[in-house]
């Protein structure tokens, strides 16, 4: 059932889905789909004065408001993709709100580190739900190129909203306190929920629903592990976001401590933002020519190259380069970075056409897990210079280089693993 074919006597348990047109189901997606990226970035300007309020003794535990949203968007995704197959798309989307608002109460109301922690789990727990749903409703109604169009016009939304949510939570901090910040997130749940109950039909039949079994999570996970190629790639998504979410965790003290940006931290993260975004549309034409191994490789290169230079001038001026040299090297690796998010996703895929909707949330799941430690560990490694962060990127890139090696090793032996099995 396609979206817009519209049937009064379709399947059991689907609504009418002409009551919602193309651009206000891709608008809408767009908006449940963003939240947890403004979620991640909009509170960045906010981290030294919650710091202060919550009266952190070390300044780097601010970092783990950002770490703990991540770990808990990394549980979430493994568990609401399975539970939408079996109950129907709204109900776990609803529930991933209402945890989701809890979360931010329990933010909007923290009075030390440990509230805030709990509340911000259950933010990114609960955010995980609309996330992961909503690219199993876009699923439901869209397949091949109509589905590639839909999720393109999502993306860029998904792209553009890390570039302004910074700049949202500086503008409310203008007017208000942090807490407020917390608070624009649970009005736009409430809108995003209202409008998603309201206007979107239920999209999964009854008859194609299986029963929920925490043995069909098991065995995803377990056939993750074993393809070598998609456990590889997957390593290696979460090995290049470990050094992206260390950045996360770090940049605001780097750019308002480190180099007395001020206000204008905003400004600086969406350009570096924007390196990112450029990196995927200039992916999406290279790639046809280079194809995805070749892309990831010397992309990798680039960072371990970038980052061995960068940490040695770095060092012989303290750890504290100019402030201009660091955003030359900032869009240039993070450019890299951009190239490798979406290559190393379906490079991870490709084994599993056969299980991909549950594959999609093991790989997701696993690698977001991976990276929210990593990037923990980077964050927490700040120490009033930018060699945690320049030494993270390029370590974490010079292992990926040697785990794609490995996935690729594996590739050969699985096509033909699989080709056995077809005859």
């Amino acid at each position: 059932m396609k979206q817009g074919s519209g049937s009064s006597q379709g399947d059991a348990g689907v609504q009418d889905t002409s009551s919602i047109g193309f651009g206000e189901f891709v608008a809408l997606m767009a908006m449940v789909s963003s939240l947890a990226a403004l979620s991640t970035a909009a509170i960045l300007p906010a981290l030294s004065t919650i710091a202060e309020d919550l009266a952190l003794h070390r300044r780097n535990d601010a970092q783990l408001i950002i770490s703990i949203l991540l770990l808990g968007m990394a549980l979430g995704q493994v568990l609401f993709g399975p539970i939408s197959d079996s109950i129907g798309r709204k109900p776990p989307v609803y529930a991933g709100y209402v945890l989701f608002g809890l979360g931010c109460l329990l933010s909007i109301f923290s009075t030390h580190l440990k509230m805030m922690l709990i509340g911000r789990f259950l933010q990114g727990f609960g955010i995980a739900g609309p996330r992961s749903v909503s690219l199993a409703l876009i699923r439901d109604l869209h397949e091949g190129r109509q589905m590639a169009r839909v999720m393109s016009f999502v993306m860029t939304v998904f792209i553009l909203v890390p570039i302004i949510a910074p700049a949202m939570g500086q503008g409310i901090l203008l007017v208000a306190e942090w807490p407020a910040i917390f608070g624009s997130f649970l009005v736009l749940a409430v809108m995003s929920m209202a409008w998603f109950g309201i206007r979107q039909p239920e999209t999964l039949p009854s008859a194609r629903r299986p029963s929920f079994s925490f043995g069909r999570v098991l065995l995803a996970g377990r056939e993750v592990l074993k393809t070598r190629p998609t456990l590889g790639y997957t390593v290696t998504a979460g090995l290049v976001s470990g050094g992206f979410i260390g950045y996360l965790n770090s940049s605001q003290q780097i750019f308002q401590d480190v180099y007395a940006v001020g206000d204008r931290f905003s400004l600086y993260f969406a350009i570096l933002a924007a390196a990112m975004g450029a990196a995927t549309f200039a992916n999406g034409k290279m790639v046809m020519k280079y194809g995805m191994r070749c892309m990831s490789t010397w992309s990798l290169r680039a960072v371990v190259l970038l980052s061995a230079l960068f940490f040695v001038l770095a060092s012989v001026q303290e750890g504290l380069p100019t402030f201009w040299s660091f955003m030359v090297y900032m869009i240039l690796t993070l450019f890299c970075i951009g190239i490798l998010f979406g290559n190393l996703n379906a490079l991870a895929m490709e084994p599993l056409g056969h299980m991909a909707g549950l594959g999609a949330a093991v790989v997701a799941s696993l690698s977001l897990a991976i990276s929210a430690m990593l990037g923990t560990w980077i964050g927490q490694s700040y120490d009033g210079t930018i060699l945690p962060l320049v030494g993270g990127f390029g370590f974490l890139s010079l292992l990926a280089l040697g785990v794609i090696r490995w996935a690729a090793g594996g590739e050969v032996a699985y096509a033909a693993q699989r080709k056995g099995l077809d005859h």
